[in-house]
Formats: structure tokens, sequence, C-alpha cells
């Protein structure tokens, strides 16, 4: 009898711990801390974020109805839902457009959420948005013009309206960003009438040097490059290292003499 009853209270506590086991389970991750110790995780919960970046954005025919694809962690609903797009301010000149989405925080990660994939939310703008750009983030706008619309232009580093061609500094800065030349290119003196351009740009090659470094080191290469003003900007038509106007006269035969005719050929330069 007191075998019997000692087998009981053996089994009854087993049963006690294995209850606690099944009870810990989801509060315990097994694998971490030292020794393979099951530790204690943050429960996950549903947080809200702004997407990893707005792709593209385009208008129905009233002019207010705007769709927007945003970037997001994908494999479904299961890594990211609940995605909206929020008109938060306007004015006479921009609109305003907050876009977010809801996303599991905390518990073991999924390894699909680890992927992006691409999701469209829409908005009811108050009033059609005509010619006023689409805000969507500090460094993301849309405009509606000189779009292909129902889609809108996604506007450049520039602004949605870049600096018209013109003798200015702005818009020889538009026109070095139309050209396939590396980051912190610098541009030298310009030559311009309104209707063509031509100024040199030089890009440091190689690696880096200390101030104060010797001949050799932090040397450029120097090209020359001739525009003609269009509607959309200035577009590069030429590019030489030779003097005066022989390489532009190829291509184009109407540049202006006067701008190109003493100039002097270009030599690879040393910092």
């Amino acid at each position: 009898m007191r075998r019997r009853t000692r087998s009981l209270v053996t089994v009854v506590l087993l049963s006690a711990v294995g209850v606690l086991l099944l009870g810990a389970c989801g509060t315990l991750r097994a694998g971490a801390g030292s020794g393979g110790v099951a530790t204690p995780t943050e429960p996950a919960r549903w947080q809200t974020f702004a997407p990893f970046r707005v792709t593209a954005a385009r208008l129905a025919d009233d002019r207010r109805t705007l769709s927007v694809d945003a970037e997001v962690p994908g494999g479904g609903k299961t890594c990211a839902r609940h995605l909206k797009a929020v008109v938060t301010s306007t004015s006479d000149r921009t609109v305003w457009v907050q876009v977010t989405f809801s996303a599991l925080t905390g518990g073991a990660p999924r390894a699909d959420c680890r992927k992006t994939a691409t999701a469209t939310a829409k908005v009811r703008l108050p009033s059609p948005l005509g010619h006023r750009e689409l805000a969507m983030d500090t460094d993301t706008a849309f405009t509606a013009d000189g779009a292909d619309l129902p889609h809108l232009r996604m506007c450049g580093e520039l602004g949605c309206h870049p600096a018209p061609t013109g003798c200015t500094p702005a818009s020889y800065d538009q026109a070095v960003m139309a050209l396939d030349v590396p980051n912190h290119t610098s541009r030298g003196d310009e030559r311009c009438d309104g209707k063509w351009l031509v100024f040199d740009v030089s890009s440091r090659m190689g690696p880096a040097c200390p101030e104060g470094a010797g001949p050799g080191c932090g040397a450029s290469l120097g090209d020359r490059w001739f525009f003609r003003a269009e509607k959309s900007g200035w577009k590069p038509i030429a590019r030489s290292t030779k003097a005066g106007c022989t390489d532009v006269h190829r291509t184009e035969p109407a540049f202006p003499s006067n701008l190109c005719a003493d100039l002097p050929p270009l030599k690879r330069a040393q910092g």
C-alpha cells in the first residue's frame, strides 16, 4: 500500500512539471544563453513603421484618387499588413502624404520576412493635385507635370522642376547630373549663350591622399562636355579632350565657334 501511494505521488509530481513546461511554451526559446539553456524572449507585437521606400504613384481620372506603391517586408500579411496612405497637410504648392504599415516585432524572425515586396495603398486627395508636388517624405516627391499619366513622375535630386536651361549655376549643376561621371566631379569654367554650353569636368581617381601629399597624389581625369538647350534641360551632345571645336562640330556643326575656338587641349592633371 505504501509503495502504491509513493508511485501515485510520483505521477502527480511529473504531471505538474509537464503542465508548467507546456505553460512556458511561447515564452521560452531553446538554444539561447549559455549551454543551450532556454531564455525568455520578447513577446511579438504589431508596431507601425514607414516603408523602406515609395517606388511609384498614380492618379485616377478624377486626379484625386491616389495609388502609392511601397516596398515592405515580404511574405504576405504575416510580415506586413495595414498599409495605408494619409494626407497630412496641403498647401498651394505641395500635398504631403504619409505612408505606413504594421509589422511584428519581437519573437523569432520569419525567414520570408527578410525579403521585400511591393504593396499598394490608396487615398483620396482633398482636391485635384494639379501642378502641386506630392511629397511622400524628405527624399521622395512626385509631380504630374511632364508625367505620362496616370503615372506621376518621380522628382530628382534637384527637385520636381529643375532650373531651366540658362547661364546660371543651378542649370550647370543640372547639366553635370545629366552626365555619366563619378560622384564629386568638379566643374570648370563655363561658356554659355543660353542655347549652347560647354565646360570641363574633373573627376578624382586613385586612393585618397593626405593633405599636403607630394606630386602624383590625387590625380584627376578631365573631359570637356558640350550641350544643347532642350525643353527638358541641357542635353550633352559631344565629349572631347582636344583643343577648339573639332570634336563638337563633327556632331553638331551649329555649335557657335566663339564658345570653343580658343579652348586649349585637356591634359591629365596632377593634385
